[in-house]
């Protein structure tokens, strides 16, 4: 399994439904079980995190037992008939639906319907029988989960985080060409900011996936500090993507600058689609020079538009030219602080590896103290 999971065959969620499946298929034949309710529950179970898992159990196994009672209740009523099964799945649905089981509601809805062809006159044996089936396809594969391939979601986080950098620096770039007229507009640029947005929101899912495992199964304190520089870095992306954001939809105007000052621009730009590519975020001593520029740039246009000067309905507090070095100044001061933390982080990791092992599980003060140093 591990081989197939190694080369990309399968993912790991999948091989836990098929290794979760096939247990829970077994118990059923040793047991002389149905096993059909059992495996549809042992599919549909199998959730991206241990904490889910057994979260979900908890609603699911009384979900199951009022799905498999309207089963038993419809069938004794109408039989096998087109009466029961729109009955149960009604009365499943609403029942789960009022007491908040809603985790739970698919489970349930499946095995009522599922089970009322094969209620016999026996219908107590049925509900319980059908009741167990269930509850071994929940336990199983709670347990599969639980102990088989652990969800470890750091690397598909990591890879993540670096590939949303490089996409940022890339619309920032573009976005900037736009502005200064050295590129048509383009409308796949804002589709593709909007889908940079959504693959940060599914990176900040995993994040959330992975706190989660942290209540469930032990990772060395390396993982958990490496995990806390990584989450770091997707909240500064965060606000990074807001100032991009504000570029990529600032109003068409006619901004009109010097060739010198257009080429300047751009150079900053190119600048910091660079250390946005850049693993360690590298700052440059030429673009510290050029920020200082720019910052320039930005008090002056300040002054000669002051607040006082603007005229009745056509004034705008700030000129687009003066919001545009606004938006560049506040990415460089955010490449800034990341370049701090991942200088941090190395830091960090050169002073683990050269502490001796029995200082190893200092507290965290008397680390903070040492990385202060």
């Amino acid at each position: 399994m591990k081989l197939l999971i190694h080369y990309k065959f399968i993912g790991g969620r999948i091989a836990k439904t098929g290794l979760a499946v096939f247990i829970t298929a077994f118990i059923c034949h040793m047991l002389d079980w149905p096993a059909m309710f059992a495996v549809i529950t042992a599919i549909v179970t199998i959730e991206p995190t241990v904490a889910d898992s057994i979260r979900k159990a908890y609603v699911r196994f009384p979900a199951a037992a009022i799905g498999a009672g309207f089963a038993v209740l419809f069938t004794f009523l109408f039989g096998d008939s087109p009466y029961s099964y729109a009955s149960v799945s009604l009365a499943t649905i609403i029942a789960c639906h009022k007491l908040k089981l809603h985790d739970g509601m698919l489970v349930a809805t499946l095995t009522g319907v599922a089970m009322i062809s094969t209620v016999q006159d026996h219908y107590l044996a049925s509900f319980f029988i059908r009741l167990g089936t269930t509850t071994t396809g929940i336990v199983v594969s709670t347990a599969v989960n639980f102990f088989v391939m652990p969800p470890n979601y750091s690397k598909s986080i990591m890879s993540s985080i670096h590939s949303l950098y490089r996409r940022s620096g890339d619309i920032l770039h573009k976005r900037g060409l736009e502005i200064f007229h050295l590129e048509v507009y383009d409308k796949n640029l804002r589709t593709e900011f909007q889908r940079l947005i959504k693959d940060i929101e599914k990176t900040e899912t995993l994040c959330n996936y992975q706190k989660a495992e942290y209540k469930y199964h032990r990772f060395s304190r390396d993982d958990m500090r490496d995990f806390h520089y990584e989450y770091k870095k997707l909240t500064i992306l965060r606000q990074i993507i807001y100032h991009v954001g504000n570029l990529i939809f600032l109003p068409p105007s006619q901004i009109e600058l010097e060739k010198n000052k257009q080429k300047f621009a751009i150079s900053v730009l190119d600048d910091l689609k660079d250390s946005l590519y850049d693993p360690g975020f590298l700052i440059t001593e030429s673009h510290h020079q050029k920020i200082s520029e720019v910052t320039q740039w930005f008090i002056k246009q300040k002054q000669q538009n002051p607040a006082g000067g603007l005229k009745p309905r056509t004034h705008h507090h700030v000129q687009p030219e003066t919001a545009i070095l606004y938006e560049i100044l506040s990415v460089h001061d955010l490449i800034e602080e990341l370049n701090h933390i991942q200088t941090l982080e190395i830091k960090h990791r050169r002073l683990l590896k050269s502490r001796p092992m029995k200082d190893s599980y200092k507290g965290k003060a008397a680390e903070e103290q040492e990385m202060e140093k």
